[in-house]
């Protein structure tokens, strides 16, 4: 008896260290870079070789040093209107298709899928897929456009610093609908049908409907797409490099301050020297505290929603 319980203790202990694998990866690959940036942030680099403790330097130098101050703002700018573009194309979008689906459109489960599809691209390949379409010799979006008379439209889209970041950020809504869409439909599945149909037979229907009842009882579903968009939009990365490189070209056009960070840190700066580690560490300090603080307003506000329910 005495041999069973020790078994039957050890084995009740041998489950506290399955999550340990996990945890010491997460460690790893996220607590200790974190740790890390925010050393390096005070420190300035040769290189790759740390020279001397400079305190807050880096950071005065990012806010206050030409051409970085500049840069930082741009990217900044730009950040902000990824977002605004994801929400309004991409999250509005995704919020209409959740619904058709969720009324029972015919070929709703096809249509989800395909709807989803391109969130199983890698975004390599849809931005070399968009870069093909946007040439402006012979990719399919100019033919199309000339061979319907609008051929004052036909640009050279990711070489117009007009249209550059908005051409990258419908490239990036057209990826990332499908995954929105799940989020609403998970929503929308989620209230009652009794409600609705009692909604219907007082007579509020159509828009009334959605604005009403539908889209206040989807709050949560619409703060978390709202959250994961606002992440999604402030570490936009690969797609804006697999389109446009890492120089934030033409002209700094499509500079993000994830693009900018790689920049600095890794590929090259414009204030000197090769490589700003240091520089590079503090941008990456301030895009976390910027994503990590809003992320937590927003699921303040969450926390304070349900418990007023």
């Amino acid at each position: 008896m005495k041999n069973l319980a020790k078994s039957s203790g050890w084995r009740k202990g041998a489950v506290h260290l399955f999550p340990v694998p996990a945890l010491a990866v997460y460690i790893l690959f996220v607590i200790y870079p974190i740790a890390a940036a925010f050393g390096y942030s005070f420190y300035d680099w040769k290189g790759l070789v740390r020279g001397e403790f400079v305190g807050l330097g880096n950071f005065v130098s990012l806010f206050t040093k030409e051409p970085f101050n500049h840069l930082f703002w741009n990217a900044f700018g730009h950040n902000l209107y990824y977002f605004a573009v994801e929400m309004a194309v991409q999250n509005t979008l995704a919020f209409v298709l959740a619904y058709l689906v969720y009324s029972k459109l015919k070929g709703a489960g096809f249509l989800k899928m395909a709807y989803f599809l391109p969130r199983l691209l890698s975004v390599i390949v849809v931005g070399f897929l968009w870069k093909l379409m946007l040439n402006p010799n012979n990719g399919v979006v100019n033919v199309l456009l000339k061979k319907i008379g609008l051929v004052s439209w036909a640009k050279p889209w990711l070489g117009d610093p007009a249209t550059a970041l908005t051409s990258i950020t419908l490239a990036n809504s057209w990826f990332g609908v499908g995954f929105s869409m799940l989020i609403f439909l998970a929503g929308l599945q989620s209230i009652s049908s009794e409600i609705i149909e009692a909604a219907k037979l007082d007579g509020v229907t159509g828009m009334r409907l959605i604005r009403s009842m539908i889209l206040p009882m989807m709050s949560q579903s619409l703060i978390i797409v709202t959250v994961f968009t606002f992440i999604h939009a402030f570490e936009a990365f690969e797609l804006i490099y697999a389109m446009e490189g890492s120089q934030g070209e033409p002209y700094n056009a499509t500079d993000t301050l994830a693009v900018f960070f790689y920049r600095i840190a890794f590929g090259g700066s414009s204030g000197g020297d090769s490589v700003a580690l240091g520089l590079g560490s503090a941008l990456a300090v301030v895009l976390f505290l910027i994503i990590a603080s809003i992320s937590a307003l927003f699921l303040y506000f969450t926390r304070n929603q349900q418990a007023n329910q």
